[in-house]
Formats: structure tokens, sequence, C-alpha cells
């Protein structure tokens, strides 16, 4: 998200809330509708790492621990850029003054590592034709549903969201950007028996760290000693992270993240959706996930 070079200040009226469009049967930003056929061309690399979520499900987090690990434990090489320059996120095409995800991996230099949040069959063919390793983070629907919330009302560039009510029913029928989450946590689940994908838990990074890093390091074939895994889980911790200018997202104009409204790293915890949820809409979600994720194996935890 960074001006191209010698251009003014970003005018605050290029920023506006995205219309949503359907692609394939998935809500998107219209931005990346009009342009799908360039994301769709995008040419992946055998060397590529990819890093997956649906939106706010530790995206940030992952990648800062991705970092880390790639650069021996340094956080001096980690501050060398913000978060979205150092792993471009491919799906976020911009207005036109702006430079766009797309064009920043497009130039970046190999080994790359980049973001994504497109549900497995909107994912451009490339990554499957170069079998590119991909790390998919999942969290459980209720505090996913919560932090997405908070997000919209903060991200000058997604649609309002109304009151958390209205949100929360959105977000049950997938009406929301991205689509339904089922579907995506779901389609990535079925994905990793056929192809080199990681696939991680929030609730388990949160409870164990220093485990979850060991699998990441593992899958990126990296030795860890005890001292560099101990800086990891440090600098990567949700406290450290919240108060990194490289990781906050704070070096981006409030006309595009107002942390005014909220932080872009909010709480960073597990059950803060009791503090939103009504019993009935904590039953009926329950409900939901056990039809939509019932027979696939795949059980998220809400509380640790």
């Amino acid at each position: 998200m960074d001006l191209k070079s010698g251009q003014k200040a970003l005018d605050s009226d290029l920023i506006k809330r995205t219309k949503l469009v359907e692609v394939e049967g998935v809500p998107l930003a219209s931005n990346i509708a009009e342009n799908w056929s360039l994301l769709q061309g995008f040419a992946a690399r055998p060397d590529d790492l990819l890093i997956c979520t649906y939106p706010k499900a530790g995206t940030t987090w992952i990648q800062e621990i991705v970092d880390m690990l790639q650069h021996g434990g340094n956080p001096q090489r980690c501050a060398r850029a913000p978060t979205h320059k150092r792993m471009p996120f491919i799906d976020m095409i911009l207005p036109k003054s702006m430079i766009s995800g797309l064009e920043i991996a497009e130039e970046m230099p190999s080994p790359r590592t980049i973001k994504t949040h497109l549900s497995v069959q909107l994912l451009p063919p490339s990554f499957w034709e170069q079998n590119c390793k991909i790390i998919y983070v999942a969290r459980n629907a209720k505090d996913n549903a919560v932090s997405f919330y908070h997000f919209h009302r903060m991200n000058q560039m997604l649609p309002e969201p109304g009151n958390w009510d209205q949100f929360l029913e959105d977000f049950l029928v997938g009406k929301l950007i991205r689509g339904s989450w089922f579907d995506h946590v779901l389609g990535w689940w079925e994905a990793k028996d056929r192809h080199p994908i990681l696939y991680l838990f929030y609730e388990d990074i949160k409870e164990d760290p220093a485990r979850e890093i060991q699998k990441v390091a593992q899958f990126l074939g990296i030795e860890l000693t005890e001292a560099v895994l101990k800086r990891i889980v440090q600098h990567t911790a949700f406290e450290s992270m919240k108060t990194n200018p490289m990781a906050n997202y704070s070096s981006l104009p409030s006309s595009i993240l107002d942390q005014a409204v909220s932080p872009f790293m909010r709480k960073g915890t597990v059950g803060d959706w009791k503090e939103h949820f009504t019993v009935a809409q904590s039953e009926r979600l329950d409900e939901v996930c056990a039809r939509e994720l019932g027979g696939s194996g795949l059980t998220f935890r809400t509380e640790l």
C-alpha cells in the first residue's frame, strides 16, 4: 500500500469503501474483480512461500514468525520495511495512484514470501503448477468474526459493517468480502492432502508459540537453536508486535486504516467473542459449524 515514488501525498478522496462484486460466487472488492485476469495470471516461482488466511486469523502474526525464521531470528533484519513491503499482499489491488501488492511481488527478487486471503479455488493456478509451499492459519469462527467486525470499522477501504448483529448475520451466510469463513477454512483443509500445505490454528500458536514455531521451521527446512527460538517467541508476542511499527500497520495513513476507531492489533486473544455474542448467537454459530464442518475432521477451540 505504498504511494508511487515521486507522487504527491495520498489524496484521501482516493480512498473509498469498496463495493463487493462476486467472482465465482465469492464476494471480493470491486478493484480485485476488475483486475481479475491480472491476478489470475500472476507467475508464481517454485521457491515462493505463500501465506494464506481468512482475514483477521493471525496473518500478520504468522508473517512476522516466518520473517524471523528466514532471517535467523534477527529483529533488525525484520525491521527493514513494514510487513506489506516485506511480504506483498497480491490480492490487494489499489487505486491507480498507489502501487499494488501484485506489482511489489512481481518486482521482488526470489525467494519471495507472499500473502493472500483468496479461497482455495480462486488462487492463481501458477501456485499449484509450481508446487509452492503454503502456510495456512485458521482461527475459530467466533473470534474471527469479532476481529473482522472491528477491522471493518477501522479499514476505510472495506464496506461499512453496520452493527454487530447485522455483521454476524452477513458472516454466517458468507455475504462479507472474501465470502464464507466455512468454505474458506474447509477448502484449504481439504487441499492440504494434495499439496505441500502446513495448516496451523491460531489457538495452538497462542497456547504454545514455541511448539508451533518449531512446526513452521521444520516445514521450511530451517534448523533452530533454543536461543533463536526464544528470540522469535519474544519478538512475535502480541505485546511486542502491537508496539512494533514495522508490524502494526501504523505506517499507513488514517485515511486507509483509522487506528483511532480500533487498533489494527486490537486484543490478540482467544475468547474475546464472549464480550460480543449473545447466548443465542453463540448457539446458532455452533449449529452452523456442526453442519458445515461435520465429517471433515476440522475442529476449532473457542477458548483455552
